[in-house]
């Protein structure tokens, strides 16, 4: 008897007990929740094309045959460019680009006054064509919670770029025929703008201050030089992200 009641307390205890253990046990398999992976890839490579009006400046154009030899350069130029490039942002708000510019400008000029031997007095005007290629380096920076520019909306941004220029140049004036040359020389810029971040398209609109070391002609009869030439540019760019 006292056999069949232990049997019956054992039964009842693992008829009670059973189920609250079995609770502590996790489910079967077990879920496991897995965050994803930040390879911390943000960047993306970009093409662009820029278009702008420009105004060329320098101080004065030296004759080296002449006398006097300096004479001011009295009358900006006028033109325009047009450019690509091809770059890459890193997602933080530095990027780098590779730019080729065509540039025209139209009627800088010095006047030499009569008296002046080895150059025709009056009024020369010079036109130029340059082919600028620069590297470029950027920082965007966001205005107020907006982030940077790759994160979208309206933004800043400041620049600078070095490379070379070949220039290819025309005089005109009174005297002899017009006399045309070309030289490479150094060139180098500085910029600044805003613009807004669509997402696959980036807008800017900006200034840019295009350094071109020097403009020389060698040809006769009277050969002459012009350095620390600055190319003055409201410039408008467009970026296309293609990944």
């Amino acid at each position: 008897m006292r056999k069949l009641t232990a049997a019956i307390l054992v039964a009842g205890a693992t008829l009670v007990g059973g189920p609250a253990i079995a609770a502590d046990f996790p489910e079967y398999p077990p879920i496991i929740d897995v965050p994803d992976v930040d390879y911390g890839v943000q960047g993306s490579f970009y093409l662009r094309g820029s278009a702008a009006w420009n105004t060329l400046w320098a101080k004065e154009v030296q004759h080296p045959t002449a006398t006097p030899n300096v004479f001011a350069i009295d009358g900006n130029g006028y033109g325009y460019s047009v450019g690509a490039g091809f770059g890459y942002e890193t997602g933080t708000g530095l990027r780098v680009d590779a730019t080729v510019d065509y540039l025209g400008n139209e009627n800088m000029q010095a006047t030499v006054p009569v008296g002046t031997i080895g150059v025709t007095d009056g009024v020369h005007k010079l036109s130029l064509r340059s082919t600028v290629a620069l590297a470029n380096v950027y920082y965007d920076f966001g205005f107020g919670n907006g982030g940077y520019g790759a994160s979208g909306g309206a933004f800043g941004y400041v620049g600078a770029g070095a490379g070379f220029a070949v220039n290819d140049f025309i005089t005109t004036g009174p005297g002899p025929a017009d006399t045309r040359d070309t030289n490479v020389s150094f060139a180098a810029a500085g910029m600044v703008g805003v613009g807004y971040d669509f997402g696959a398209v980036v807008a800017d609109i900006g200034y840019r201050a295009l350094y071109i070391n020097s403009i020389e002609n060698d040809a006769a009869p009277a050969p002459y030089s012009i350095a620390n030439n600055w190319v003055h540019e409201l410039r408008t760019s467009v970026r296309y992200r293609f990944n």
